[in-house]
């Protein structure tokens, strides 16, 4: 397993070793004793799977304390622009954004810490993605910031007439009045 600095603390990608032959190919998703040897010591308590078609915009999620949430995400199948916001007051990087490519053939995976908004578009015909979470889903701590807030300049790589987003997901804050800044 590689680990890669995003250049925001604690935000990493992890890109697994994959076993390839004629068969089809093998890799370990998570393993809890090697993420512990590199320092990351998650307990993972709960998997999610979403299926989306193209243009579909998730996000920006976040919990608020005590039940921020920490999360491991990779995709099953298609492609994803994943993105992650630190949310941390203090932090040299907050407010910033970073956004990597998740798809079923590079199996790269993005670490979220808790203390990071985390939403994602689909790019290919549809996607399934797949992350851990360390903390139950709390609907009364929930919080979401507006995907298209210009504060943020996070490119979706999807055309605004194509994004297809919740109503829920439509009616978040912008960024500056989630943080109340």
């Amino acid at each position: 397993m590689e680990i890669i600095e995003t250049g925001i603390k604690d935000l990493l990608v992890i890109v697994p070793k994959v076993f390839e032959d004629k068969r089809g190919y093998f890799f370990e998703s998570y393993n809890k004793i090697k993420f512990k040897e590199k320092g990351l010591d998650y307990i993972f308590i709960q998997d999610n799977q979403s299926k989306s078609q193209y243009g579909t915009v998730r996000g920006l999620h976040y919990q608020i304390a005590p039940y921020t949430q920490a999360k491991l995400v990779r995709v099953i199948k298609g492609r994803i622009i994943d993105v992650a916001v630190d949310l941390r007051k203090g932090s040299p990087t907050f407010g910033k954004s970073f956004s990597i490519e998740l798809n079923e053939e590079n199996k790269k995976q993005l670490l979220v810490p808790e203390g990071f908004a985390h939403g994602f578009s689909v790019l290919s015909e549809i996607a399934e993605v797949s992350y851990k979470i360390n903390k139950i889903y709390s609907p009364k701590h929930e919080r979401s910031i507006l995907y298209n807030d210009k504060n943020l300049k996070i490119d979706w790589k999807i055309d605004e007439n194509d994004i297809i987003i919740s109503k829920k997901d439509a009616n978040s804050k912008r960024f500056n009045e989630a943080m109340k800044l």
